[in-house]
């Protein structure tokens, strides 16, 4: 499941999305799309079969493209460890404007934190399916963050976050995003879309 920068720019405006073209060249005017992998349906397959992708222009006025593995989802030990009674969260496909800011996640480490409310899916019957007919709007600690070193499932690394596979990986977007605060603030807009609507 590999796309170029171009394939997601055009998925992204077609869903109407904004897409930072970063005009006056200021560079690190990021854009992070998250891609779900559509082919594996509402299946909880437990495994980093997503993207994160990062694209902006460099100091060069360069565009840089960054496509790394990932989950959108939460795994099996998080979904049945879940303490919530309405069930697991899962991100809804969207454009979420400015809802993600650089502080510490679960008090360790800096990662891109949920500071304004989203969308998720909730499913409370743990049958390994995700249901999508039940929609949260809150602020409910929706980070971007990493797992170990690479991991191999997802378990309870995400119980609604989306997550890194590979910290090396991790660390890299990290710069990234901390040229982005130092040039353009402490603001990230987050857009999720599906494999599907990439052509």
């Amino acid at each position: 499941m590999g796309y170029t920068r171009e394939q997601v720019v055009a998925a992204v405006k077609a869903k109407g999305y904004v897409y930072f073209e970063d005009a006056n060249n200021k560079s690190y005017d990021v854009n992070i799309i998250g891609i779900r992998n559509s082919t594996t349906g509402q299946k909880v397959t437990n495994v980093f079969d997503d993207l994160l992708t990062v694209s902006y222009k460099d100091e060069t006025g360069a565009w840089k493209f960054h496509s790394w593995p990932a989950t959108t989802d939460p795994g099996k030990k998080g979904i049945l460890e879940s303490q919530n009674k309405i069930g697991i969260a899962r991100l809804v496909e969207g454009q979420y404007r400015g809802s993600h800011i650089i502080r510490l996640h679960g008090g360790k480490y800096e990662a891109l934190g949920q500071n304004k409310p989203v969308k998720v899916y909730r499913d409370a019957n743990r049958d390994m399916n995700y249901d999508e007919n039940k929609i949260d709007e809150g602020l409910f600690g929706i980070n971007i963050h990493k797992a170990g070193a690479d991991s191999t499932y997802v378990e309870n690394w995400s119980m609604g976050c989306q997550v890194f596979k590979k910290s090396a990986d991790f660390e890299e977007f990290m710069k990234i995003c901390r040229k982005s605060r130092d040039k353009h603030g402490n603001s990230f807009t987050y857009t999720l879309i599906e494999s599907l609507d990439i052509k």
